[in-house]
């Protein structure tokens, strides 16, 4: 194997121990992993050479959902070599096909698989073009097929929406407000996790006579989307709260700044707390299969309504911000084959 180029740093450094008398490649190496470590901080558990490594390679990476994925993919991956005494830049193309068959036992989808082949791939060529490691070992590894037309998503009815809607008005405690004004925002506005979680109160803004929030997208594409008046309500209420909790003064919340999602500790909301959040008022909603729900259901489920409403598939797309329409024919394609679905007809036939 090819010794590293990267200046590592000499244990017990970790991430902000790096003397300013040292040399300044080694300075620049701990400030960079002190930024991804701050953003990622399940990188902290490495040891110094495989926590430089990945820092780099996700600092190249220039979407925020992209990098949190491929993180956990590298992760993942890495524990699995470590229970077999592999090193991160000793693995071979058998270890991954091994990796894949172990996954896919394991019951992870083809989807999940091909996702993880594509970060440890990365991560593995991106070692290659700086000379850090002799071959990707992931090269050439067969990627299962996985049908375009097919998700595991599981939407909701318009029933159900308005049953979820109504559990997270009625929902009690700190963050009743929040509850409020998050579902809408999913559900009205399609809005993927990374777009609502990462904006800040200061993208709410107006455009035309129209009240807008500018989310960053995939590929770092900004977009503004609009807010309805039931959701622009929910959102200014819970600001309101926020700004009377925190003591901001006759400007209210629009002399603050910070995420427009927060915790109650006024800190950013994370995935898993969006996903718990979800389940727990689609259990209180007294939906079956609350259990399988996601935040990407409210997604899914708004774009399925906005054509179910018949909005033209090019209003749709724009909605979805999908950049290719294709995509969003996917939902299209869904919704119509479950309801034209010819079981109905056999079912009615033979009662």
């Amino acid at each position: 194997m090819t010794d590293l180029a990267l200046p590592l740093p000499s244990p017990p450094a970790v991430v902000d121990g790096y003397a300013s008398t040292r040399a300044p490649g080694v300075r620049m190496a701990g400030e960079l992993v002190a930024h991804v470590v701050a953003e990622l901080p399940a990188l902290a558990g490495l040891d110094d050479r495989d926590r430089l490594l990945a820092a780099a390679w996700l600092a190249s990476l220039r979407s925020a959902r992209t990098r949190r994925s491929y993180a956990g993919d590298l992760l993942g991956w890495r524990a699995w070599l470590a229970e077999r005494g592999i090193e991160l830049l000793d693995a071979a193309r058998v270890h991954v096909d091994l990796w894949v068959r172990a996954q896919q036992h394991a019951g992870a989808g083809d989807a999940s698989v091909r996702r993880r082949l594509s970060g440890i791939g990365s991560f593995y060529r991106y070692c290659l073009s700086h000379d850090l490691a002799n071959s990707d070992p992931a090269a050439g590894v067969a990627r299962p097929r996985v049908d375009p037309d097919y998700t595991a998503t599981v939407g909701l009815s318009r029933e159900q929406g308005r049953a979820l809607i109504a559990a997270a008005d009625a929902d009690t405690g700190r963050s009743r407000l929040r509850s409020a004004a998050v579902i809408r925002l999913l559900l009205h506005n399609a809005l993927r996790v990374d777009e609502a979680l990462g904006a800040d109160i200061a993208d709410l803004g107006t455009d035309r006579g129209h009240q807008v929030l500018t989310v960053l997208g995939k590929g770092n594409r900004r977009a503004k989307v609009a807010i309805t008046p039931g959701t622009l309500t929910a959102l200014h209420a819970y600001l309101d709260d926020r700004a009377a909790a925190a003591g901001a003064g006759a400007a209210g919340w629009r002399g603050m700044g910070g995420p427009l999602l927060a915790t109650t500790s006024g800190g950013r909301m994370r995935p898993s707390q969006l996903w718990e959040l979800v389940r727990r008022l689609a259990a209180a909603a007294g939906i079956g299969e609350w259990d399988r729900l996601s935040a990407h259901s409210l997604r899914h489920t708004g774009i399925t309504m906005a054509l179910d409403a018949g909005v033209p598939l090019r209003d749709v797309q724009d909605y979805a911000r999908h950049r290719d329409a294709r995509t969003t024919r996917r939902y299209d394609h869904s919704r119509d084959s479950l309801d034209r679905s010819a079981a109905y007809a056999v079912a009615a036939y033979l009662s």
